[in-house]
């Protein structure tokens, strides 16, 4: 029973809608659909968020791993005040996050930084909506982590960097990964925190969530599912690599 519960809810929460949406994206037909992807404006908003995303996330591998690093390993003055804001971006609205980055990065930024409207500007949105993925991916790995070994190896004369790269970040591979792989599936989907720091500007800050809704308020209700279908393999694709990453991650441990 409790099976059947389980699936049920899935089916109607997930896996129906999923289905309703590549049914409706096809629903003109294949050729409907290669045209609505292959249209300039929808081509550029997916190469957009494609490379921006890839930007985000491999400044995400580093610097995530670093915060997740100095919260584990090092002690100083309002840490847990820090780690506690870590997770600001999966609580705040995400339309917040952009109104409180377009009042830091706007034209009256009091910062001097004026980056609203720009490809910048779409980077520095997904950078705070994907911060604490990679963080809190690394941050058990690091807990875990057998200090002995570091302490055995540096005995023998093994020296930092040769301990971080042969010992710690083969352990922290797999959380990384991982950490990196959501990261990019929330960046491709990302609207809220880009809705009003982007400018929505086609052919230049236009991403694909933004393209979806500008299809979805011009009728063009096939050409945003479509769209909509290619965000969703992209998705799919990252789940399936932290699927992979965490079966390797348990052999690893094994």
């Amino acid at each position: 029973m409790t099976k059947g519960l389980v699936v049920t809810y899935l089916s109607l929460i997930v896996l129906i809608p999923l289905a309703a949406i590549a049914a409706k994206a096809f629903s003109a037909g294949p050729a409907e659909f290669w045209d609505a992807i292959r249209q300039p404006q929808a081509i550029a908003a997916l190469k957009l968020t494609a490379i921006c995303s890839l930007i985000v996330v491999a400044i995400n591998a580093v610097m995530g791993t670093l915060i997740a690093w100095v919260l584990v390993r090092d002690e100083f003055p309002g840490k847990s005040i820090v780690n506690s804001m870590i997770d600001l971006p999966f609580a705040l609205p995400t339309i917040v996050a952009s109104l409180t980055l377009l009042t830091l990065y706007g034209n009256d930024s009091f910062l001097g930084i004026h980056a609203a409207y720009t490809k910048f500007a779409v980077i520095i949105a997904l950078l705070f909506v994907t911060l604490p993925f990679v963080v809190r991916a690394v941050q058990p790995l690091l807990l875990s982590l057998d200090r002995d070994m570091e302490s055995a190896a540096e005995s023998l004369g093994a020296g930092k960097v040769r301990i971080f790269t042969q010992i710690i970040f083969p352990n922290l591979l797999p959380g990384i990964a991982a950490g990196v792989a959501l990261a990019f599936a929330r960046a491709l989907g990302e609207f809220g925190a880009l809705v009003l720091i982007s400018g929505n500007v086609p052919y230049k800050t236009e991403v694909a969530s933004v393209f979806i809704r500008g299809q979805i308020e011009s009728d063009q209700v096939v050409g945003a599912a479509a769209v909509s279908v290619v965000l969703l393999v992209f998705s799919m694709c990252m789940l399936a690599f932290v699927n992979l990453i965490q079966k390797w991650g348990l052999r690893h441990d094994r």
